[in-house]
């Protein structure tokens, strides 16, 4: 860590970015805002009966706090397994594991906070093709 980054530092999310996996994000911490060398956590907000695309973490691990809502979760090869959370809820993804999240709401957003091992997670994050259910 260079000396500009050796304090302690607040900041306050700036505007809405829409990340790979077609979410709306709010940047907290991160290698760019804060100078972190090995964690970035952010504030995703799900639409109402959105969903994220389909994506693998590339060498990371991400940690998942549902703030409020009900947010299913599709992973796998074929994105044949499903888990649920609900707010007050924590999930974890494991590096490299093909997932999507699914707002189950069709009137209130979900929102989260995403911690990863990464301080740049939005470079190392690939979109994921799923082969077919029957394949």
């Amino acid at each position: 860590m260079n000396g500009k980054h050796r304090a302690v530092q607040a900041l306050t999310p700036g505007a809405e970015v829409i990340t790979l996996q077609r979410l709306p994000y709010f940047t907290g911490i991160s290698g760019e805002t804060v100078g972190a060398e090995g964690l970035s956590m952010h504030l995703v907000v799900i639409p109402p009966g959105a969903r994220a695309a389909p994506h693998v973490h590339i060498g990371y691990e991400t940690g998942i706090y549902v703030l409020e809502g009900k947010v299913l979760t599709r992973w796998g090869e074929r994105l044949e397994n499903e888990v649920v959370s609900n707010a007050g809820e924590f999930l974890f993804v494991p590096p490299g594991v093909p997932h999507e999240a699914v707002n189950l709401s069709a009137t209130e957003v979900a929102r989260a906070v995403v911690a990863r091992n990464d301080p740049a997670e939005q470079d190392r994050v690939e979109p994921y093709e799923c082969p077919p259910r029957d394949a």
